[in-house]
């Protein structure tokens, strides 16, 4: 027992000595921090800086796409939405073509009739009265005049058909001894292929000879929606204008109502400009071809001025016709008289008398002219080619007015119905535009 306490004390000496020589090696290593604390120590470098991090946004897509192609789609869509609607507004026009004809007709007589409605009612004729005498007056004329081309015809028909087949003769008399070297077997076969052809389309003539009673029904019915749209036109133009007026938005309607006036004044100037123009032309190429003892040239006049309303066109197929029946009837000489007789006065005409006579009112570039009248007549035959121009004239002067407008230039003008208080009489037909004075119009407000 006695040796146990020894071992115990041996143990708890040794631990006392290692824990003192512990505390003494920890108290040294404070030491040492503690000096190397109180010397300067060495700068230490910088850490190394982080570049910063760009985050990137993506645009928008609309702003990605280049200002072109951006103008180039909203111009895109705007004319796809336009082409859209011109082609239904055109199936719709197809389908009443009859009714659209006849009315667009009608305005062309009411712009030829009208001036004469105003000065019956200046010299103290009733409105009716002068409308009715007007309008009446207008169709008899254009009646005996057709009545007067086909009773020429009829009576100069079977003179005309000897003088062409002398005319066929001769000419093939002068191209076998032209230096042309045609042979009697050659014209033998043309003249072949032509009753060939014409006996092939047999069955297509005698179909088009069926279908002549349905084109005077619609010739008919045509003509009497012409003379009734002329009659409420010329009686009631100016009411039939201020409805038209209520339908466009209010806010475009004073834009719209100064636009129209100018847009009548424009039409009327080119009926009776044309209507002039092409009366000078078939009385002078008329008389011409008459000297030079072309037979039917009363007919063929009345011809050259109806197809004097189609510009450009209508002069050449008018002047060629003359020239061929001159041709055929009467030979080559004078054939070459008449086509200068009509190249001479179409010259007066292109270069004197229709810058003096349409002048200003109706300015239309000869290219604008071909294409409407071929535009016209593809799309409508001989009444579109015939409507065309004037179309075009028409919409040239809206536009241009309307462009006034909208840039301030041109003083608005109220639509007539608001400026009329209730009560009032009913407003005058569309005056005569070149014996009216304009009426002066405020200055536009700055």
């Amino acid at each position: 027992m006695s040796r146990v306490p020894g071992w115990l004390g041996r143990v708890g000496a040794g631990l006392s000595e290692m824990g003192e020589r512990l505390d003494e090696r920890r108290a040294e290593v404070e030491r040492e921090e503690t000096e190397d604390s109180a010397e300067p120590s060495a700068p230490t470098p910088p850490p190394a800086e982080q570049a910063p991090v760009v985050v990137v946004q993506r645009p928008d897509p609309a702003q990605a796409v280049p200002w072109g192609v951006r103008v180039a789609a909203e111009a895109g869509w705007r004319l796809l939405v336009l082409a859209g609607t011109v082609w239904v507004l055109m199936r719709v026009i197809s389908a009443v073509q009859l009714v659209v004809f006849a009315f667009v007709v009608a305005l062309l007589i009411t712009a030829l009739l009208q001036p004469t409605v105003a000065r019956l009612k200046r010299y103290g004729v009733p409105s009716g009265l002068a409308t009715a005498l007007t309008a009446i007056f207008g169709f008899v004329v254009l009646g005996l005049l057709g009545w007067f081309v086909t009773w020429q015809v009829m009576e100069n028909i079977d003179d005309l058909s000897d003088q062409i087949q002398n005319g066929i003769d001769d000419l093939r008399d002068w191209l076998l001894k032209s230096p042309f070297h045609v042979t009697e077997k050659q014209i033998n076969q043309i003249s072949k292929n032509l009753a060939d052809a014409v006996g092939a389309n047999t069955d297509q003539i005698t179909s088009a000879g069926l279908e002549g009673v349905q084109v005077v029904v619609e010739a008919l019915t045509g003509i009497l929606l012409t003379f009734f749209s002329t009659l409420f036109l010329l009686y009631d133009g100016r009411r039939i204008w201020e409805w038209t007026l209520k339908l466009v938005p209010a806010a475009a309607r004073p834009g719209v109502a100064g636009a129209g006036p100018r847009a009548w004044r424009t039409l009327t100037a080119y009926v009776r400009g044309t209507v002039i123009v092409a009366l000078i032309d078939a009385i002078f190429i008329g008389l011409g071809i008459y000297f030079l003892g072309v037979p039917m040239a009363v007919p063929l006049a009345v011809f050259i001025f109806l197809f004097a309303f189609i510009p450009l066109v209508g002069a050449v197929v008018s002047g060629a016709l003359a020239v061929v029946v001159a041709l055929v009837t009467q030979g080559v000489f004078t054939a070459v008289m008449a086509l200068a007789v009509v190249l001479a006065v179409q010259q007066i005409e292109g270069h004197i008398l229709q810058p003096f006579i349409l002048g200003r009112a109706v300015r239309v570039h000869p290219l604008a002219v071909v294409l409407s009248v071929a535009a016209g007549g593809m799309v409508a035959g001989i009444g579109g080619a015939v409507v065309a121009v004037p179309l075009v004239a028409v919409t040239n002067t809206v536009v241009g007015y309307l462009r006034s407008y909208s840039q301030g230039t041109e003083a608005p003008q109220p639509a007539v119905a608001a400026a009329e208080g209730p009560g009032t009489p009913p407003p005058d037909p569309v005056e005569d535009a070149a014996t009216r004075p304009e009426t002066p119009q405020p200055p536009a407000s700055p």
